[in-house]
């Protein structure tokens, strides 16, 4: 029911692996970025609109590589593709082709055995021409005079039209001068059936050459000049608005306000940044090892760490808007309301210097980071409400706000547009960093099983399903519980304990009891028998413990948090039912030996946080306290001090970080909130249970509850 531990000897691999994969994943999203461009005065991108003026600062004269080549392609453009000679075996090519097309179409004409149908298929099979049903109708109807004039004439404007140059581009236009070529003679039946069967064998005799073009192309090009491009200090090489092309890029890499680091500079300053923020990693754990104690929050630390880290340099080079639009300080807040507010301020710094380094304006993003996410923690001290959220989003904004302000207004490059820009997405910043902490918190907490004060508050509205039934089902534990949840919440206040799931977890500790209620003396009337009276001893202590178990199996069903779910275990300890103890040690005769005390003892395990620490006491003082009735706020203050003895005594908070100043502390508290509100309860056999070192004092823990409830 508690977190898994990690051993103590696995602490250092932890830290290691921690620092390893920290250190990798920092160097390599560093290097992937610096080498597109991420380290650079001034963050342009090609194609896209300039978002400021930008001037050289000094003069500078360079030969442009940008320009030249954009010269060269104008001079290769201008060469025309180039042709070869009109080959004359073409032309004789085609005439054949059309020859021997005449040929079948003659055998075809003269063929006396086939039919009309027959010859109509046969011409259609022509190959190197199509020939139409209606065109081949034409051919055969001919007579053989006007047939061979035909045919003749179709050999004669081939021959004619083929002499010229035809290329692939101007096969039409040579197709199109074919009824110029026809004789005048015929008839236009005839010149279309002409123009018609010569054109199919009309074909370029001039090909393209590919490498006399190159070789064209490649000429011009060397003969293009180098050209040279000059600016002069204070000349705008980039105008806002204006569309960053090839050659702008280069002017400001000449000038020195686009430089991009590579080779062993690169590697030594991503190195350095990434070492510096481990090491500050390193001295955190090592002070605070608290976070290695717990596998799941230390993974969910890691990640966190590397995501926002990946998704800033990913998204920010190459942009000067974007990187202040990013929310990073919902890292800083879901780390504080996932694990702990310390780990979220310590390692806010690291992260902001990785995310920031090598980008535009380093320091000032670096700045903008951290004061949002540490001014936001600072503001966001008790969640308790959504509209805390409110202050929390105006907050950073307005630390991000003024620290764009404090920065940019003293750059000449920076006008009133730009600055109001930032400070737009400084306001667009804080809203985002308080909208994703919510959303992850949400969705994060249930899946990783973890609790969040937003999560707290809704458990601990009386409107929850369990507190209903707790209501109506057992109308005698509700009223402890909410007594036991003041004396929690009250004590947590003042040792700076998490008073929320103090409050939270003792409304939940006593569910268990809703499945038989009757064993509990203040679910029974006044004048109802006692059950426990009727079985025996062992059997009523089987009853009792058994409310743990029934608690956790109620708690699962209603999917309640795994923290909430400690209480009901751990609020008991490994204390036994004294009561049920002591009937069963009476009918033994006194001799403890005849007697199990496992059968009277719980499982457990002992409070294991200061929060389920608190509600054993409480739990203990408020029922010790109510059977006593004590007259005086002296003897009071003595019953609650005797009871928080003994259980100390005990062993029951020894897995907790209570001190003796927290225990006087917790003390006074629990007196000053049982002031007035002392009800009698029933009184307990004492019990002579040397064996434990227990004194008759100690008949009041936590068991006394068992028989009044």
């Amino acid at each position: 029911m508690i977190d898994q531990r990690i051993k103590p000897s696995l602490i250092r691999v932890i830290i290691l692996t921690l620092i390893l994969v920290v250190s990798m994943a920092g160097i390599w999203w560093v290097i992937n970025w610096s080498l597109t461009g991420a380290l650079s005065t001034v963050s342009v991108v090609e194609g896209k609109v300039a978002s400021q003026d930008i001037m050289s600062p000094y003069a500078v004269s360079y030969q442009s590589e940008v320009l030249t080549a954009q010269k060269q392609q104008e001079a290769a453009q201008q060469i025309d593709p180039i042709y070869t000679r009109p080959d004359s075996s073409i032309a004789r090519q085609q005439l054949n082709h059309l020859k021997d097309a005449l040929a079948f179409i003659d055998s075809v004409r003269n063929d006396q055995f086939a039919s009309l149908e027959q010859k109509y298929t046969d011409l259609a099979a022509l190959e190197g021409i199509y020939i139409s049903r209606n065109t081949a109708e034409q051919i055969l109807e001919l007579s053989d005079v006007r047939w061979q004039t035909v045919r003749q004439e179709s050999i004669v404007i081939l021959e004619q039209v083929m002499r010229n140059t035809i290329q692939e581009v101007d096969l039409e236009d040579a197709r199109q001068q074919l009824p110029s070529l026809v004789s005048l003679s015929l008839s236009e039946d005839q010149v279309n059936l002409v123009v018609e069967i010569a054109s199919a064998f009309v074909a370029p005799n001039s090909v393209y050459s590919e490498e006399e073009t190159q070789a064209a192309r490649e000429e011009a090009i060397e003969s293009v000049p180098v050209v040279t491009r000059s600016i002069i200090a204070g000349e705008t090489i980039i105008r806002r608005g204006e569309i960053v092309q090839a050659e702008d890029i280069e002017a400001l890499r000449e000038v020195g306000l686009l430089t991009t680091f590579s080779g062993w500079q690169n590697q030594a300053g991503t190195l350095a940044i990434v070492a510096l923020a481990a090491v500050f990693l390193i001295l955190y754990f090592l002070a605070y090892p608290g976070l290695l104690k717990t596998t799941k929050q230390l993974a969910l630390f890691i990640v966190l760490f590397l995501v926002f880290l990946g998704v800033s340099r990913f998204v920010n080079p190459g942009h000067l808007v974007v990187p202040y639009l990013f929310p990073m300080a919902a890292y800083s807040l879901i780390v504080a309301a996932l694990i702990d507010r310390r780990t979220a301020f310590f390692t806010t710094v690291p992260l902001a210097i990785l995310a920031a380094y090598g980008m535009p304006y380093a320091l000032d993003l670096t700045l903008y980071y951290s004061l949002g996410a540490v001014m936001g923690l600072l503001i966001l001290r008790r969640p308790q409400r959504l509209s805390a959220y409110a202050s929390v989003a105006g907050i950073i904004a307005v630390s991000g706000a003024a620290t764009l302000v404090a920065y940019r207004i003293i750059d000449p490059a920076t006008d009133v547009n730009g600055l109001a820009t930032l400070i737009g997405a400084s306001a667009f910043n804080g809203i985002a960093s308080a909208g994703l902490t919510i959303l992850l918190e949400y969705t994060l907490a249930p899946l990783l099983d973890l609790t969040t004060t937003l999560q707290l508050v809704e458990l601990s509205r009386p409107d929850h399903p369990l507190l209903q039934r707790l209501l109506r089902e057992i109308p005698g534990t509700y009223q402890h519980t909410l007594q036991v949840a003041n004396l929690a919440e009250q004590a947590a206040e003042r040792i700076q304990a998490n008073s929320m799931l103090a409050r939270v977890g003792a409304l939940y500790h006593d569910i268990g009891k809703m499945e038989k209620p009757q064993f509990f003396i203040e679910n029974q009337g006044p004048n109802q028998i006692n059950t426990h009276d009727d079985i025996a001893p062992e059997e009523s202590a089987a009853i009792i413990i058994d409310h743990v178990q029934n608690g956790l199996d109620l708690a699962k069903k209603y999917r309640l948090p795994r923290r909430i779910r400690n209480f009901i275990p751990e609020h008991h300890g490994t204390l036994m039912t004294r009561y049920q103890y002591g009937k069963a040690l009476e009918a033994a005769g006194g001799d403890d030996t005849k007697v199990d005390k496992t059968q009277f003892r719980y499982p457990g395990p002992r409070p294991q946080s200061v929060e389920t620490a608190l509600v054993m006491l409480a739990d203990g003082c408020e029922a010790y306290v109510r059977s006593q009735n004590p007259e005086t706020d002296e003897e009071l203050r003595a019953l609650i001090k005797d009871m928080v003895d003994r259980r100390v005594n005990a062993g029951q908070l020894n897995d907790t970080e209570l001190t003796l100043k927290d225990l006087k502390v917790i003390i006074d508290s629990y007196t000053a909130t049982l002031k007035g509100t002392y009800h009698a309860r029933v009184d307990y056999p004492e019990s002579d249970d040397q064996g434990e070192n227990h004194t008759a004092a100690d008949n009041w823990d936590d068991t006394v509850v068992e028989k009044r409830e």
